[in-house]
């Protein structure tokens, strides 16, 4: 990636086309954390720092891109936000299987008995429904049904900016409204 023979534009299809399919390899199942979001997202930042160069200030020292510029640079596509599109695209995939194939029965499925001590690990379902929220979907259920209605959410859901930024402000207010 830092080889100056590959212009800017090759080295994102690179990318685009071997790396990051290779990290995201089965991300409609994930269940992501904060933790592994900002992770995902540190490892994309180190490898479009590689692409794009360090800049020249003013005065003649170097310095590496700031977020904001790679965010610019890179039309604000994040590895996250291709993750949760893959997994809105997944969610209206199975939505649309019949009632007896197995993903669409573990979807549904209500488990019996108790759980275990301590906070429950947030589901899959849950973590989608939250992005659909804070992208603006209502009535998802109804929306899956239609394929090219769900296609258009997909791709909004690449190109939606703040969707986890949201998420922490909301749980910021929430504390501060909890304190008080």
């Amino acid at each position: 990636m830092k080889s100056r023979a590959l212009n800017r534009s090759l080295k994102l299809k690179i990318y685009k086309s071997l790396i990051r399919p290779v990290v995201t390899y089965r991300c409609e199942a994930w269940t992501l954390t904060n933790r592994d979001e900002q992770h995902l997202r540190i490892f994309e930042r180190r490898i479009l720092r590689n692409i794009f160069a360090p800049v020249q200030n003013e005065d003649g020292s170097w310095r590496i891109r700031m977020n904001y510029e790679l965010n610019e640079l890179t039309g604000n596509a994040d590895i996250v936000r291709f993750i949760n599109s893959r997994r809105i695209a997944w969610l209206g995939h199975v939505m649309q299987m019949d009632d007896k194939r197995t993903p669409k029965r573990i979807l549904e499925w209500k488990p019996i008995g108790t759980r275990t001590r301590g906070r429950p690990r947030k589901r899959w379902i849950v973590g989608i429904e939250e992005d659909l929220q804070i992208m603006g979907v209502r009535r998802w259920r109804k929306q899956c049904e239609e394929r090219v209605q769900w296609k258009k959410i997909t791709e909004k859901a690449k190109t939606t900016v703040g969707c986890n930024a949201n998420k922490r402000r909301r749980r910021r207010i929430k504390a501060v409204i909890n304190i008080t």
